[in-house]
């Protein structure tokens, strides 16, 4: 298969040096100093399992590609206005375009098939989609979901640390189990990822929600690390309250967690002295995924009726730092 990723960041360069390390088919695309770096030097990857060096195909214009069996989405939520009509020349009867952004993905209510299927299917969520610009570029049979598991960052141009983690899940939205996602699965584990194939990929999305939604902004307000807030007796039952109010948002569109608060606290406090994305973004001068992380869910429980006090507080405050998008 080949291989592009279309946003070769923390998260989309990682799985890119790993497929080309497996001797897959890769490009990369990426923009500014960390695209020089890669073209000149190649992509370093920082591990304890062990550092190495690839140098696959490197670009900075979308056009110089003409063919790919799969894309991988590898920009931030709030990216992909942009880069999805980038795409369009690319995405083909055979092309698999996998999606790896948190939050609410703009594809999730195109097949809904939850409790009250009838007030969700096709409902457009502006915070997600502005316009509808990804919808219109990339064709909902296109689509395979993934939520990646694991914590890299940019160290420097050129160079990404991969802190813990190496879990991708796959799964059609329709929940379904197909030829492609098993492939693409079988050439990630090739890479040394862990790609398990799950036909529950829209409850796996909630468990990351309700994580990302209570953790995210509350880190970007507090600089706090995941176990720092995990456990403070202040900010913890604060955590745990957002959390309740996200799974009454999941339990609306009929999704139950397969979890409880308890072990998705504790879950996070495992990870350690780690910094969520948000709050990288916002120590770098990035946009946040705020929107489509939480005020996407926010605006689901508006129009449900679910009250949400301390998620709204948050989301409220995180907004006023001027960087979300």
């Amino acid at each position: 298969m080949k291989f592009l990723i279309a946003g070769a960041g923390a998260i989309g360069g990682y799985l890119g040096a790993r497929l080309a390390k497996a001797g897959e088919d890769v490009t990369l695309f990426a923009r500014g100093p960390h695209l020089k770096a890669m073209q000149e030097r190649g992509l370093q990857v920082l591990s304890e399992e062990g550092d190495f060096t690839v140098r696959p195909n490197v670009i900075g214009d979308l056009q110089e590609v003409q063919h790919a069996d799969v894309i991988f989405l590898g920009v931030k939520a709030h990216g992909l206005t942009q880069l999805a009509p980038q795409l369009t020349h690319l995405i083909g009867d055979h092309t698999t375009v996998v999606s790896t952004q948190n939050g609410i993905p703009w594809w999730y209510f195109q097949k809904f098939s939850g409790l009250q299927a009838d007030e969700f299917t096709g409902l457009h969520l502006e915070r997600v989609d502005p316009g509808g610009a990804i919808a219109a570029a990339i064709p909902a049979d296109r689509v395979l979901a993934s939520i990646a598991y694991f914590a890299t960052e940019i160290a420097e141009p050129g160079v990404i640390r991969h802190h813990e983690g190496n879990r991708l899940s796959l799964g059609e939205p329709d929940g379904t189990r197909s030829d492609r996602a098993k492939a693409i699965s079988d050439a990630l584990i090739k890479a040394g990822i862990r790609a398990p194939v799950t036909q529950k990929i829209r409850t796996e999305i909630w468990v990351k929600i309700l994580g990302n939604v209570a953790f995210n902004p509350i880190s970007a307000l507090t600089h706090a690390t995941l176990v720092k807030m995990a456990r403070d007796t202040e900010v913890g039952p604060v955590v745990r309250q957002i959390m309740m109010e996200v799974e009454a948002v999941a339990a609306k569109m009929g999704i139950t967690m397969p979890i409880s608060l308890d072990q998705r606290i504790e879950g996070a406090a495992k990870v350690g002295e780690h910094k969520t994305s948000m709050l990288q973004d916002l120590e770098a001068g990035r946009p946040m995924e705020l929107e489509a992380v939480v005020g996407a869910v926010v605006e689901l429980g508006e129009r449900m009726g679910v009250p949400m006090p301390h998620t709204r507080t948050v989301y409220a405050c995180t907004r006023l730092l001027g960087l979300g998008s």
